[in-house]
């Protein structure tokens, strides 16, 4: 019994410590310049607000905080920029807190009207857009948190996910610019959930939160 007992107590130590000794880790601030033409944007990350407005010049731009053991992969290939999160930790570096919410930032400033298609995705973080244009298609999803943007102009479409959190913005263009399909679950939309006339297309998915989208000329 003896034995048992201080075999659960060094268990339990143990544990302890990796709750309590595991931290999230020294982040460093880093800026990216892309260095070539970009014509496609694609994010693709977890637990990272993404904010994205107008570069100050013909550049896209993303600044950002790296770890030791996550961090932003970002890499650009016949106009295609990518940006994924790596995560390179054993299991107890899961256990404990999240990095503070000032590293878990992510900005992307893009000249506007010259990005032909915009795709964002993260989790437990807002996804905010601000005025641009991109001449065909937008996309933003965010798994527990809200997507919003501004005066977005899209050519062909604009696709908008969330899952507890809300959808919220404006589109540049007339109400019948767009076909709209709409999907809402435990909340309410001020769109038809299904307008079929329209060259461009709108589609909304929200679970757990509300869509409030207007059109403004």
């Amino acid at each position: 019994m003896k034995k048992l007992t201080a075999a659960s107590l060094a268990l339990a130590g143990a544990l302890l410590f990796a709750l309590t000794g595991c931290s999230a880790g020294t982040f460093t601030e880093k800026s990216y310049t892309a260095e070539g033409a970009v014509t496609e944007i694609v994010i693709d990350v977890e637990d990272r607000e993404v904010t994205v407005i107008a570069s100050e010049d013909e550049f896209v731009h993303i600044d950002y905080f790296d770890g030791k053991k996550e961090y932003l992969d970002i890499a650009l290939s016949d106009g295609r920029l990518t940006v994924k999160l790596v995560y390179d930790k054993e299991w107890t570096d899961y256990i404990g807190v999240k990095p503070a919410a000032e590293y878990r930032r992510i900005e992307v400033r893009i000249p506007d009207d010259t990005v032909v298609s915009f795709s964002a995705a993260t989790t437990n973080e807002d996804i905010k857009v601000s005025p641009l244009t991109f001449s065909e298609s937008l996309r933003l999803d965010s798994n527990g948190g809200n997507v919003a943007f501004e005066r977005v102009n899209v050519g062909a479409s604009i696709e908008l996910k969330a899952k507890n959190g809300n959808i919220t913005g404006t589109v540049s263009g007339g109400w019948d610019d767009f076909s709209i399909q709409c999907t809402v679950k435990k909340g309410d939309c001020n769109l038809p959930l299904d307008k079929d006339s329209g060259t461009k297309t709108l589609t909304a998915d929200c679970n757990n939160g509300d869509i409030q989208i207007d059109f403004v000329l």
